[in-house]
């Protein structure tokens, strides 16, 4: 990717000197865009018991990103650069600070994006640092700062809402590091002081590192049904498919009933798990994982109820005893299960099933977005539990217009993967945004 981010120079000249859609340097300019975020966030965790102290942590800081007017019949570049900091916040006792913000630096300050991209209305080819969203490899936006990944993207569309994709990853950058590296959420880091990637971290940083990961896709949409299936290759880790399809019942009264449905099958015999000795929730042995998951619901004016069921059935001599091996989202809580809350899934507690109620409702002339959900888990690692959450987004009007104001708390009871002997764990992320 050396070779990539050489190019971006030399193709940054030639896109000044020749444009081929802007006739002047003026107007080349004039067509760039320029966008971002400032996001300030404060987090809480209270763990309910005294064994593990409470945490917090606040960060100020934003996204800012420059892409070029397209020259030469649809090429472009674009750049991003990240920055979050907290501003002496952090206190001595490190301890009592939420890792997950921001990390334990005082500042992330990275060029989270770099890439050369061509587009025109069937393609879309991208090389470089960019933002990658697809089911299982995604931003997990929901901290200081996206994840981001090193490599190639290509959208295909031969007729209109008909996608073919294809991806190839070398290097990632977490929510909370500096840098690209060769690894994933199962590798435990240390990197540029950065002490958690993820929940489920088994691997030493020590080890070879993983090779990145291949995948490909495809979607399509036709009136009121969606399906979409991906193959993966996590490199050394997981081969996985993936498929969901859902369909909406459009009606004139404004009340439109949807179901879905999805499926994850997971193989691969001699992985990094069994490689490294680095048994997953105590358990190793093949990658062998079998997924599914139903959901119903209704869409009415100003938002939805729904209802949703997910099932990992366990595999004796798998590892993590039937687990789903997700390198880029295991404890962000950010896949693509039906049941997966805002800060954990069937993905970090392993086999078992779960079922989620969640409404959606747009109030005040949609000035107001309000989210709730109960979830409940029945596994067969971590015990039940549940999880109860409450999410409230205010959007002002006027000269305020980009901004928001985002209050986001799940209240966890047992299941023993944040909290021991069953305690009560708390999350409350305060989060304000504002667009320009």
């Amino acid at each position: 990717m050396r070779l990539v981010k050489g190019m971006l120079g030399g193709v940054a000249i030639m896109a000044i000197g020749v444009s081929a859609q802007a006739e002047t340097l003026t107007e080349f300019f004039q067509q760039s865009k320029v966008d971002g975020q400032i996001r300030s966030y404060y987090f809480s965790r209270l763990y309910g018991t005294r064994a593990i102290p409470n945490q917090n942590a606040f960060a100020l800081g934003g996204i800012l990103n420059v892409r070029t007017a397209p020259f030469l019949g649809g090429f472009g570049l674009g750049v991003s650069f990240f920055t979050a900091n907290s501003l002496g916040t952090h206190g001595a006792d490190l301890a009592t600070v939420d890792p997950t913000l921001m990390g334990l630096n005082p500042s992330i300050n990275a060029l989270g994006q770099a890439y050369i991209q061509f587009q025109r209305p069937w393609i879309l080819a991208r090389a470089g640092d960019q933002i990658i969203n697809t089911p299982w490899m995604q931003a997990a936006d929901a901290r200081m700062l996206p994840a981001t990944y090193q490599g190639l993207y290509l959208d295909i569309t031969p007729v209109r809402n008909l996608h073919f994709y294809g991806v190839r990853v070398f290097r990632w950058k977490s929510r909370t590091s500096t840098n690209y590296y060769k690894d994933n959420l199962y590798y435990q880091t240390g990197y540029d002081g950065d002490p958690l990637y993820g929940g489920l971290a088994t691997i030493p940083n020590t080890e070879p590192q993983a090779n990145g990961t291949l995948a490909f896709g495809s979607s399509y949409a036709l009136g009121g049904a969606k399906v979409q299936a991906w193959y993966y290759d996590f490199y050394r880790f997981a081969n996985m498919f993936y498929s969901d399809a859902s369909y909406t019942l459009k009606t004139d009264s404004g009340f439109s009933p949807f179901i879905g449905a999805q499926y994850v099958r997971e193989w691969l015999g001699n992985n990094a798990f069994s490689q490294f000795n680095a048994p997953l929730l105590g358990y190793n042995g093949a990658v062998n994982s079998t997924a599914y998951g139903v959901q119903v619901g209704l869409n009415f004016p100003g938002g939805n109820l729904s209802w949703a069921y997910n099932a990992i059935s366990p595999h004796a001599g798998a590892v993590g005893d039937g687990s789903i091996i997700s390198p880029y989202t295991v404890g962000y809580a950010f896949d693509p299960l039906y049941t997966t809350s805002m800060t954990r899934g069937l993905v970090e507690l392993g086999p078992g099933d779960a079922w989620k109620v969640k409404a959606t409702y747009n109030a005040f002339g949609k000035a107001v977005l309000i989210m709730a959900a109960f979830a409940r888990y029945h596994t067969y690692l971590h015990g039940s539990g549940n999880d109860t959450y409450l999410d409230i987004t205010y959007f002002p009007k006027g000269s305020l217009k980009g901004l928001s104001i985002r209050d986001r708390v799940e209240i966890n009871n047992g299941g023993q993967y944040l909290a021991p002997n069953n305690r009560s764990f708390v999350y409350n992320r305060v989060m304000l945004t504002y667009q320009f």
